[in-house]
């Protein structure tokens, strides 16, 4: 006899984990190409290529 996992209904932890998941993925991927941007602008400002605004 096998044993079968079933993740519905486990109180609410595994919908969680649904929403939570992709959410995490999608801010970690926004933030390291946040970082980057960042870093590519300030070597190209070092440069002199571009000027800031700031």
């Amino acid at each position: 006899m096998s044993t079968v996992f079933v993740f519905a209904h486990q109180g609410g932890w595994d919908e969680v984990l649904l929403v939570a998941g992709p959410l995490v993925i999608i801010g970690g991927l926004l933030h390291l190409a946040n970082r980057r941007l960042k870093s590519r602008l300030a070597e190209l400002e070092q440069s002199g290529d571009i000027t800031s605004d700031d």
